[in-house]
């Protein structure tokens, strides 16, 4: 999957560092339910859009911890 240039807001930026520090699950499927803390994301689209641009690893269907791509770790390395 290539990345996907989008702007990104101060929520998203804080998502992908919840994420690269270990404290984010994601499901798979067409919502992509992200949780942060073990309590659901307020921005319920922030799981697809972020594994849309190719910056959160696509998970299987059951919830597993979040992982940054290469790409998403580059952006957080760039901010």
């Amino acid at each position: 999957m290539s990345a996907t240039i989008i702007p990104l807001s101060h929520r998203d930026r804080a998502i992908l560092r919840a994420v690269a520090a270990g404290r984010c699950q994601i499901s798979g499927g067409a919502c992509a339910a992200l949780t942060v803390d073990g309590l659901s994301c307020c921005d319920q689209f922030v799981g697809v859009r972020l594994t849309e641009a190719g910056l959160i690893a696509a998970p299987g269907r059951e919830p597993e911890p979040a992982r940054l791509t290469e790409s998403g770790r580059a952006v957080l390395a760039a901010a």
